[in-house]
C-alpha cells in the first residue's frame, strides 16, 4: 500500500537532485521552494521535503564549489519562514474553518495542548517545533489559532529558520568535505 507513495518520493527525490546537479545556479531557489512546502500546515505530513535538504541537497553542498553554502542556508531559511508566516496567518484569520479540517478535526484535543505548549514555552515553542517533524508544519498554524502576538511569533520564525536551515545542511555540507579530504589525503 505505501509502495506507490515511497515510489514517487523516491521520483521525486531523484529529479529535484538532477536538477540541482545539472543547474546549481537555481540550487538557492529550489530550496527555498522545499523549505517553503515543509514548512507548509500539513504538507509536510505528506511530503518530508527535509529528507531531500539533509540527504540530498547538503552532501551535493560539501560536493560541490558551485553551491554557495550561506546560499542555500538563506534561501531554506527565508524559505521555512514565509511557510510558517503563511501557515500562521491561516490559522489567525481562519481559526474556526482550519480546525474543522484534518487532521485537527479528528484530533480536537491536539488545539488544547497546543495552547498548554504555548503557555508553558512561549516563543520558544516555534523554537522547538521548527526541529521536530509534525509539529513543523503544525505548530505555526496552532500559533495563529491560540493568537499568539504576531511580533513574538515573527521573531521566533525568522531566528529558528536560520538557525534550521544551517542545522539541516550543514552536516551534508561539512560530511562530504571532511570526507573527501581525508580520502585524498590532503
Amino acid at each position: 500500500m505505501l509502495a506507490p507513495y515511497v515510489g514517487m518520493v523516491a521520483d521525486f527525490t531523484n529529479a529535484v537532485l538532477d536538477l540541482v546537479r545539472q543547474y546549481p545556479n537555481w540550487s538557492a531557489l529550489i530550496v527555498f521552494g522545499l523549505a517553503f512546502g515543509e514548512s507548509l500546515a500539513f504538507v509536510s505530513l505528506i511530503f518530508p521535503f527535509w529528507g531531500i535538504m539533509v540527504f540530498g541537497i547538503g552532501p551535493l553542498l560539501g560536493a560541490s564549489d558551485a553551491l554557495n553554502f550561506w546560499t542555500v542556508v538563506s534561501a531554506a531559511a527565508v524559505g521555512a519562514a514565509l511557510g510558517d508566516w503563511l501557515s500562521y496567518w491561516l490559522g489567525y484569520h481562519y481559526h474556526d474553518q482550519v480546525q474543522k479540517m484534518w487532521p485537527l478535526k479528528n484530533y480536537p484535543d491536539l488545539l488544547d495542548r497546543g495552547r498548554v505548549f504555548f503557555k508553558r514555552w512561549g516563543a520558544w515553542a516555534i523554537v522547538i517545533g521548527r526541529f521536530f517533524g509534525p509539529l513543523r508544519a503544525s505548530v505555526p498554524i496552532v500559533a495563529g489559532i491560540t493568537e499568539m502576538p504576531q511580533v513574538r511569533f515573527q521573531i521566533a520564525n525568522w531566528t529558528s529558520a536560520f538557525l534550521w536551515s544551517a542545522v539541516l545542511l550543514a552536516p551534508g555540507k561539512l560530511g562530504i568535505g571532511w570526507l573527501v579530504k581525508y580520502l585524498n589525503f590532503g
